[in-house]
């Protein structure tokens, strides 16, 4: 009796070292779901693509540190490819635009993390949500209470951790990809749109 209960506990044991090591991949919008989110139910939308290319390519790379996507030290993610195509999705209401929203994916901890970031016309971020991620402790960048601390800001805005966004404690990979994530669509946003 005593060796299989001994047995049991090792065989839990075991079992929760297991579970608590992965990630796990967690697809929490589809993205008909995120826009409807970002843009109300009723919103009719309207997609378009748009190439970045140079100089706009030079000048958005340059304005975000280098890269089109943001690989932090010690990220287990895999890669995520830097793409210059782009969606840019428009809300209309009696025929003109009212607000605009990139999905975008930028490495994690673990994984990809899948954001829409949705912006007025002026380039001011509204409002950004989570689409999917892989993360083990990054979850919370998913809450409202982290992702509200981007409405507002605008490509003057710091977008710095502990600056003007406080970060989650023990996920700051997860806290850095996020607000490069609203970074690059405000960038992007102002080189494809606003700067012609």
């Amino acid at each position: 009796m005593f060796k299989r209960s001994v047995l049991l506990v090792a065989a839990a044991i075991c079992l929760s070292l297991v579970f608590s090591g992965s990630c796990y991949a967690m697809r929490l919008l589809t993205q008909e779901e995120a826009l409807k989110k970002v843009f109300g139910p009723d919103a009719k939308i309207v997609t378009e693509n748009k190439e970045l290319v140079e100089p706009a390519l030079s000048k958005a790379k340059e304005r975000l540190g280098g890269n089109l996507v943001y690989y932090q030290k010690g990220s287990k993610s895999e890669k995520v490819e830097a793409k210059t195509n782009f969606d840019f999705y428009f809300s209309l209401k009696d025929g003109k635009n009212t607000g605009v929203a990139i999905i975008d994916d930028e490495p994690g901890k673990w994984g990809p993390v899948e954001f829409i970031i949705a912006m007025d016309l002026q380039g001011t971020v509204t409002r950004v949500e989570v689409l999917s991620y892989q993360e083990k402790r990054g979850q919370p960048i998913a809450r409202h209470s982290f992702m509200s601390q981007f409405e507002g800001k605008t490509s003057k805005s710091p977008l710095k951790l502990d600056k003007d966004i406080t970060g989650i404690s023990g996920a700051t990979i997860s806290s850095n990809c996020a607000i490069f994530a609203v970074k690059k669509a405000i960038v992007l946003y102002e080189e494809l749109y606003l700067s012609k």
